[in-house]
């Protein structure tokens, strides 16, 4: 691991010029999400008008909608479902993101052996440097591969899980980075951000499945008058194909840019950049080496696919490096060599 770690020159890290760049962007993708989804709610809140009143323009229907001379439903009963499944997400998303794993929980009490607790005590100088108020819960899951990931919707309902692998395979300073990395991501609410996204990008597209199917079934014939029903059928027959693949691409760029900030907010915690780096290179070699037996426990554990956006690591890369920018673009993580370049480790020429 020195060897490779000796091949990059290593300079201080701007994390306050990636935090501010990365929590922009994050805030474009997420407004990006809301408008989408509202936009759909109009959509069908017009399809529908059109059909009372076809002799209306598109804009108009828009215009009565938005002052509310028609009242739009749809919107309405679309965001009151947003409403309450983003409630019914945030109280159980954490008991999803453990199901198929071996684990416990490390407190005070509890811990098994010395490593335990000094994992625990670790966590806790990391938090009150985070200037986190509550404690998140911890828990290691009983699994070689080296990997960990943050959940919560809020500070007092955030845990910690890491690997068994990860906890034995790094040294102090660098378990401490991988710690700082994931209460950054408490810290910047991450896991509330994305699971949003996540929602409002699948509710769009199955409200706009709905539509496009009661549009080719409907027994209600439009005819060659209805301008404005017509041209929203060509606009829905069109998104019902080009949405999915926007929402996959905005939501993969929400997530490498949240896992940027959290890099920056591990090296505003650490004051340094060199332990993630080191941990990062660790984490990445151990899954090259280790690829066939990984694979087989990745596979082999039920709802893998659940922690993948959230894991430290995207167990998908394992072994396989980026060559493309392209293929980036349909990466939850960034690549190895991005992440390193943001933390300010660049490989020498």
């Amino acid at each position: 691991m020195s060897d490779t770690f000796n091949q990059y020159s290593i300079s201080s890290a701007d994390w306050r010029k990636t935090l501010r760049q990365n929590n922009f962007r994050t805030r474009i993708v997420i407004l990006l999400f809301f408008l989408i989804y509202c936009s759909i709610g109009m959509l069908v809140d017009m399809y529908m008008s059109s059909m009372h009143y076809p002799h209306a323009t598109i804009p108009q229907l828009f215009h009565a909608l938005i002052t509310f001379k028609i009242f739009p439903l749809a919107t309405s009963v679309m965001l009151i479902i947003a409403g309450i499944s983003l409630m019914v997400s945030y109280a159980f998303y954490d008991k999803l993101m453990l199901l198929g794993t071996e684990y416990h929980e490390i407190t005070p009490t509890t811990a098994q052996n010395v490593s335990e607790q000094q994992l625990y005590n670790m966590v806790e100088e990391m938090k009150i440097a985070a200037g986190l108020r509550y404690m998140p819960r911890i828990f290691i899951i009983d699994a070689d591969y080296m990997n960990a990931f943050a959940s919560g919707y809020s500070e007092k309902s955030a845990m910690i899980a890491i690997t068994r692998g990860l906890m034995n395979k790094l040294n102090r300073d660098e378990l401490q980075a991988v710690m700082a990395h994931e209460l950054s991501h408490i810290r910047h609410l991450d896991i509330k951000l994305t699971l949003t996204a996540s929602l409002l990008a699948n509710l769009s597209v199955m409200v706009l499945d709905i539509l496009f199917y009661n549009m080719i079934f409907s027994n209600n014939r439009r005819n060659s008058e209805n301008r404005s029903g017509n041209s929203l059928a060509a606009i829905i027959m069109i998104l019902r194909f080009i949405l999915p693949l926007i929402s996959v691409l905005l939501l993969l760029y929400l997530s490498r840019t949240r896992e940027l900030m959290a890099d920056a907010g591990c090296v505003e915690l650490m004051r340094t950049n060199q332990p993630l780096a080191q941990a990062l290179m660790k984490i990445s070699d151990d899954h090259t080496q280790n690829r066939d037996q990984y694979n087989a426990d990745y596979q082999h554990t039920p709802h893998e696919n659940i922690r993948r956006e959230a894991y430290i690591f995207d167990p998908m890369q394992a072994g396989i490096e980026s060559k493309a920018s392209v293929s980036d673009m349909f990466s939850t993580h960034p690549s190895l060599e991005a992440r390193l370049a943001a933390l300010g480790i660049q490989k020498k020429s």
